[in-house]
């Protein structure tokens, strides 16, 4: 790694989180620093992502990105730095990329929603975390329903009601407005299968 970065060290940094919790502040934090220095460094965002131009907190900080499907592009240059924001949106084979980056010697810092709309984890978060990251941030969000300062779910909503459809696990659904989406805490998210529990308990009742 070049002289200037080496406050980098090679390894890999995790921001997870649900909606509104604040992972884009704090990747556009950790990587802002690197338009001063000698770094060669990227920041890639998925293509999926079309509500933003770039990484852009709701505070107004931002990064400029590239776009991409995949994140091979990463290894055609040479790089001493690479984000990733919205990994969760990538597919699980651009965490094999991950790997290799780090293989290189290339520092990887990514961002991302860490549960899907089951309440599970992502498939490409899950293949990050095996892969031993040296730090992993979780962090919360007020819940858009009670306020409290405890959401860890992203609730997402069709027409303004909890989505309770199961779709296969690790959907990535679009940012481009044919969901919205809420953080909520544990009291007042809505998953897909505690609603399906909920039907059958009305149903046995009556």
């Amino acid at each position: 790694m070049r002289s200037g970065v080496s406050s980098f060290a090679v390894d890999l940094t995790v921001i997870l989180g649900p909606m509104k919790s604040g992972k884009s502040l704090e990747l556009v934090s950790l990587l802002s620093p690197l338009q001063y220095t000698n770094a060669r460094h990227r920041v890639f965002q998925s293509a999926r992502h079309v509500r933003d131009a770039g990484v852009v907190s709701r505070s107004g900080a931002a990064l400029a990105t590239v776009k991409a499907t995949s994140l091979a592009t990463a290894l055609d240059e040479e790089l001493d730095v690479v984000g990733i924001d919205e990994v969760h949106m990538f597919a699980l084979t651009d965490m094999v990329v991950v790997r290799r980056l780090l293989e290189r010697g290339t520092r990887v810092v990514a961002a991302g929603i860490d549960l899907d709309h089951r309440g599970e984890l992502f498939a490409p978060v899950r293949a990050l975390l095996e892969l031993g990251p040296a730090s992993v941030t979780y962090r919360r969000a007020v819940c858009d329903r009670c306020r409290s300062f405890s959401a860890v779910y992203t609730q997402v909503l069709e027409h303004g009601v909890p989505m309770i459809r199961e779709l296969a696990p690790s959907t990535a659904l679009p940012d481009d407005g044919t969901y919205t989406y809420e953080a909520r805490c544990r009291t007042c998210v809505v998953l897909p299968s505690s609603a399906a529990r909920q039907a059958a308990a009305d149903s046995s009742a009556n």
